[in-house]
């Protein structure tokens, strides 16, 4: 290690000693510290800390820049991301922290969204698992493999509210509603950091919230595209999980593409240092989306790269990703005096703050243990963890006559491109997930219920217009007693830049599905899919449906258990499902009109003349091998106060032959108020297994701050008044009583 290296350690442990004689607190230490390592930084050291390079080993945008090896050996880039294993993060790290000046260790990110190397179930169908237990423990683990392979940063979770299908990032969050997406925000962060936040934990990571802020509502549902919101929407609907999720503890924030207010996020300095500073109270870091600075000149609020970067680090953006911005410009701008440089200090303090809290000053190495790596990779509870989730998450939508679960030793015909498929199995954002290391949906399906057993044949790709395969689907199909149709979407079909204008099945695969209707054979549709699609066709012709998003390394095998009935399912949707594209956008917690839906005037209410109003599958909605029957509502007071709140109660029965789980859900509308209100809103909801015959008492408290939101003069509280409390096993389907809010 080089000398000045040992200096800056030697002054962190001065330091340490002095600040533990006087019992001065943790915080206190780091921020001593970050100050000693500050102060022997040239300019041109302080910038290349803020500055964010990928490697060469995994590109997940264009890439800009070459020669990252040299910029971190000059002290001009102090963080790497798309760069893993145990190996080769050891080799970056060795240079900056022994050939480097200062040897200032790196810190590496990269994007584990949902799963490292074992992959869970794309965000969207962890989200429909309803179960924060098992979505946290996925992002633990998530977190052990990703440290283990070197990784001490994640870009997840993914924060953003949608209602927009067309949209290829849904299948990166957690659905269209805010109270539930900030439970599983602040999960997925507790996951990745821990519970106790412990970033000096080796098996911990970095979270970053994304993409601050309202990006998942891009007019058009075209990605990067505008978001023009009122404030109200937007504090109300759009920043809860932000919040939530830096109320867990997580410690950087990425910026994101989209304008807000005619102002990029990016540049925003009411985003990110009034709103994200100042009211939220953020301490970390704020870093960029992929090249969002030099992007801000498309947008049109700056005339060149120099001026973007300029708008960007006053607005408050503390790193620079890949677009060389500040590289380039930053150092002429402080010396002309545009730039004080006790900003670029304040940014800085932010990134070695982190970098201390992981104790890569302690031990640059942490996270480069080999043997580590290979006992922790593919770990077999990992494996089962992975299993669990992708059960959980996959939602029933059509079960006519109990057509499932199968029953095994029945012959089943297997069609569909999808059914062989591993790759699609991992969705998008696979992060380092090796589809060669697992088995697709028929092998386990031929595994589980014998080769005999499972007639295959592709039929018909999922996107394209040949129809030679048709034949001998029809063939396969007629030898079989019932016929099992994976059908959906290709990974390269949901995800970043993947915006769609249609939300139908593509290619011909519905027409396969007609075609072998005619059989008047039991047809169990599967769908993979990274978002709510348009299925009325499908499910006209199914007799089943099956929604199991992308699940992940063991889809395959959870597919087969929840098919044949070894898992009952229990997944609720938690993005409405419309019945055509026109109805989008179509959520729950829309608002009434001067002219309802329910008004008897069969012309001038707010409808459509050639639809019904409903969607197709409602958020909250997923069926059961089982059924359940809810009683009335009982309350333990009519009023509401401040001083006090109120237990609604309801008996759900299990009276189907399954044992099974349900996610009961909790909904309140207020009925006036001083700006309009939602006809409902998700405040709580539990998920319980009932045993067969068996009936469970669900009790839920409601205070009165969960009834707060931002009044006519924009001020958060509650009012008084007449609400309607609602309890049932989806947003449409619910029993309903009256209380007060004094």
């Amino acid at each position: 290690m080089k000398k000045t290296a040992h200096i800056i350690l030697l002054t962190s442990f001065v330091f340490l000693i002095s600040c533990n004689s006087i019992k001065t607190n943790k915080a206190s230490i780091i921020d001593q510290k970050v100050d000693s390592v500050l102060n022997l930084m040239t300019l041109e050291e302080k910038i290349g800390q803020m500055v964010l390079y990928t490697s060469d080993w995994d590109v997940t945008g264009p890439t800009l820049k070459s020669g990252y090896m040299d910029d971190i050996r000059k002290g001009h880039c102090g963080n790497i991301f798309n760069a893993h294993t145990a190996a080769y993060v050891r080799k970056l790290q060795k240079i900056a922290v022994e050939e480097s000046r200062l040897g200032i260790p790196l810190l590496f990110g990269y994007d584990v969204i949902h799963g490292h190397k074992t992959i869970f179930p794309i965000s969207l169908g962890e989200s429909a698992s309803w179960d924060m237990e098992a979505i946290e423990k996925g992002a633990r683990v998530a977190a052990i493999e990703a440290a283990a392979s070197g990784i001490n940063w994640t870009f997840a979770p993914m924060c953003d509210i949608s209602v927009e299908p067309r949209w290829g990032r849904v299948s990166e969050g957690a659905g269209e509603d805010p109270f539930l997406g900030s439970k599983i925000a602040a999960a997925r962060v507790r996951g990745f950091q821990g519970k106790d936040n412990n970033l000096a934990d080796p098996l911990t990571i970095l979270a970053c919230v994304k993409h601050f802020a309202a990006y998942g509502a891009p007019q058009a549902g075209r990605d990067y595209n505008t978001v023009d919101m009122s404030k109200r929407v937007f504090l109300e609907t759009y920043l809860p999980p932000y919040k939530a999720a830096l109320d867990a503890g997580a410690m950087s924030v990425m910026t994101s593409f989209n304008e807000l207010d005619g102002v990029p996020a990016t540049g925003s300095r009411y985003l990110l240092s009034d709103l994200l500073r100042g009211e939220l109270g953020f301490k970390g870091l704020v870093v960029t989306d992929y090249t969002s600075i030099n992007e801000m000149v498309n947008h049109g609020v700056v005339a060149n790269e120099a001026e973007a970067g300029l708008l960007a680090v006053k607005a408050g953006v503390d790193m620079d990703m890949q677009g060389e911005v500040y590289f380039k410009y930053l150092k002429k701008q402080v010396d002309d005096g545009l730039v004080d440089e006790k900003l670029i200090d304040e940014a800085l303090r932010r990134v070695l703050k982190v970098k201390f809290l992981l104790g890569l000053f302690d031990d640059p190495y942490r996270y480069c243990n080999e043997v580590r790596e290979k006992q922790l990779v593919y770990a077999p509870e990992h494996l089962e963890a992975a299993l669990d989730v992708a059960k959980k998450s996959m939602v029933l939508l059509k079960n006519q006559d109990q057509v499932l679960p199968l029953k095994k030793g029945e012959k089943i015909a297997v069609i569909g491109e999808l059914a062989a498929s591993t790759r699609d199995l991992l969705g998008s954002w696979k992060a380092a997930g090796d589809w060669d290391f697992m088995k697709s949906t028929l092998d386990e399906l031929k595994a589980y219920n014998g080769e005999a057993n499972v007639i295959y044949a592709e039929g018909c790709k999922t996107i394209g217009e040949d129809r030679s395969g048709f034949a001998a689907a029809m063939a396969a199909a007629g030898r079989a007693q019932k016929i099992v149709l994976v059908i959906g979407e290709n990974w390269e079909w949901s995800g970043e830049a993947a915006s769609r204008t249609s939300i139908d099945i593509p290619g011909v695969q519905t027409e396969l599905l007609e075609k072998l209707k005619t059989l008047n054979k039991p047809i169990v549709v599967v769908l993979m899919n990274g978002r709510p699609l348009d299925l009325t066709r499908e499910n006209e012709l199914a007799d089943a449906m099956l929604e199991t998003w992308y699940a992940g390394t063991m889809g395959g095998k959870a597919i087969t258990q929840v098919l044949f009935g070894e898992y009952n399912p229990s997944g609720k949707l938690t993005m409405t499902f419309p019945r055509n594209l026109g109805q989008v956008p179509i959520f729950y917690y829309e608002k009434n009109t001067g002219r309802p839906i329910y008004l008897p005037n069969d012309k001038y209410k707010s409808k459509y003349i050639d639809s019904p109003n409903d969607p197709l599958f409602p958020f909250g909605f997923g069926l059961s091998y089982t059924t359940f029957e809810y009683s009335d509502i009982t309350l333990s007071s009519t009023e509401l106060t401040d001083n006090e709140g109120l237990t609604a109660q309801v008996t759900v029965k299990n009276t189907g032959k399954y044992d099974g789980e349900e996610v009961v859900q909790l909904y309140v509308r207020d009925l006036v108020g001083s700006v309009t209100r939602p006809v409902k809103e998700l405040k709580g909801f539990e998920k319980v297994m009932i045993k067969a015959g068996e009936s469970k008492e669900i009790k839920f408290k409601l205070t009165s701050d969960m009834l707060a939101f931002y009044r006519l003069d924009m001020t958060y509280g509650t009012e008084p008044g007449d609400y309607k409390l609602f309890i049932g096993g989806n947003s449409k389907d619910v029993k309903e009583k009256g209380f007060k809010l004094k």
